[in-house]
């Protein structure tokens, strides 16, 4: 089991930065695969980025070239670094984690923390 707690949301403008951290409650380092989501109203949820154990990162196409996903086993946290932000990233954004497998679907999950990027 471990429970992950999403920080870091909130207003920006279009252009601006914002850097996301997801705080695992137990070591990560055993964790196969840590993941970003997003569910903007209306839609459905969406991957943004993953990170494997061996540090292999996927984006969305969407999200390449803007955002940086990283992890950290030292600290038990895993981040996202999203630059040039546009209105069509405002999202609730979740953090997941599976043992297993990269590709979904993820076990567990964190509630969420708001991103709204004014145009």
């Amino acid at each position: 089991q471990v429970q992950l707690v999403e920080s870091g949301g909130g207003l920006v403008q279009a252009g601006g930065s914002l850097r996301l951290s997801c705080a695992a409650s137990r070591s990560i380092s055993s964790i196969f695969a840590m993941a970003w989501y997003r569910q903007a109203p209306g839609n459905q949820r969406e991957l943004v980025a993953s990170i494997t154990h061996f540090r292999t990162t996927n984006y969305a196409n969407s999200v390449k070239g803007r955002f940086t996903i990283s992890r950290d086993n030292a600290k038990n946290t895993m981040y996202l670094q999203m630059n040039s932000l546009k209105p069509e990233d405002t999202a609730v954004y979740y953090c997941a984690a599976d043992n297993i497998r990269v590709a979904g679907p993820y076990e567990y999950w964190g509630h969420g923390t708001q991103v709204t990027v004014s145009s």
